[in-house]
């Protein structure tokens, strides 16, 4: 199998769900670049718990 180079598998996690106390209700995995993007990703996603987008941020 060949070697996807810098990119790594990380989760993103809800965090409106995890400031209210309930960690790990909406999580999504994806990829990301290590070397364009070596900061902790944040995107908008869809929280099946809150019924809204909100913002999901990478957890390590």
């Amino acid at each position: 199998m060949a070697s996807k180079g810098n990119r790594v598998i990380i989760h993103l996690e809800c965090t409106e769900c995890r400031s209210s106390g309930v960690p790990g209700v909406s999580r999504y995995s994806t990829t990301k670049n290590k070397k364009t993007t070596p900061g902790r990703l944040s995107k908008s996603k869809y929280c099946r718990y809150e019924r809204k987008h909100t913002v999901h941020r990478e957890v390590k």
